[in-house]
């Protein structure tokens, strides 16, 4: 079975199951976002919270699958390629370690941070890549150009939500912003701790999530309802999801 599980929280459609099985079920997408996993091979990573405590994630980056290059080459970036050609703009986090896998990028962009990211091959990494495929929305839409990057200026607290790498919320507030335009149908495939749907939700925008991790699905599930709890008072509510035909 594709779905094992499912909620809809809000605007917001949270799918339990794999994704290269469950994208060819969904409804319409206007736009992707996503942070899918790096393939750096790394387990149990800590990470220090801003209370002085640390928190270690668990064995490997997720009890679903072996985070692996050969698992992005197999898996992720086929679910990347399935999407060009079929939604109207795409926004993708890599990382560092493997980016050089994925297709070819229309732009690229990055999230950067003075202070360093993490320690890489060459010292601190002060930035993270941002792979731009198809339309930019505001310059389709006449709205003038966006910057395409975003420096940061707020604090790391991504990991408190039970996740070894999950993005901070304010990234991906501004991430799904610039890559999607209002009324804009939202897929994440490999939702993680869903930070991308709180986005959508906070933002406005309809989202799908796919996770393939029972207990990261869960934990996204509760941070869509909290979002859902704490409406944008300058957003427009979001509308429920609508099945509508997806060809991949």
């Amino acid at each position: 079975m594709a779905i094992r599980k499912e909620e809809r929280i809000g605007g917001q459609r949270l799918i339990l199951g794999d994704c290269l099985e469950v994208m060819p079920l969904l409804g319409k997408v206007d736009a992707v976002v996503t942070d899918p996993p790096y393939g750096v091979e790394f387990a149990g990573k800590t990470a220090k919270q801003r209370d002085g405590t640390v928190k270690r994630g668990k064995s490997g980056y997720s009890s679903a699958f072996e985070d692996t290059p050969e698992y992005i080459d197999d898996v992720v970036v086929y679910a990347i390629n399935s999407c060009i050609g079929h939604v109207r703009s795409m926004a993708v986090t890599p990382g560092t370690r493997n980016a050089f896998l994925y297709p070819p990028p229309d732009d690229i962009g990055c999230f950067y941070s003075a202070a360093g990211t993490g320690l890489g091959r060459w010292g601190f990494s002060c930035s993270q890549p941002i792979l731009f495929y198809g339309k930019d929305p505001y310059l389709m839409h006449g709205a003038g150009g966006r910057a395409n990057s975003l420096g940061q200026s707020y604090p790391n607290s991504a990991n408190k939500f039970g996740h070894p790498c999950a993005k901070p919320l304010p990234q991906m507030l501004w991430l799904v912003n610039r890559a999607t335009w209002p009324g804009d149908v939202v897929l994440d495939m490999f939702m993680g701790s869903g930070t991308t749907l709180v986005a959508c939700q906070k933002l406005g925008r309809q989202g799908i999530g796919i996770e393939l991790d029972p207990d990261y699905f869960e934990i996204a599930c509760k941070r869509v309802d909290e979002a859902t709890r704490q409406p944008d008072l300058f957003v427009e509510p979001v509308k429920a999801p609508v099945q509508e035909g997806f060809d991949l």
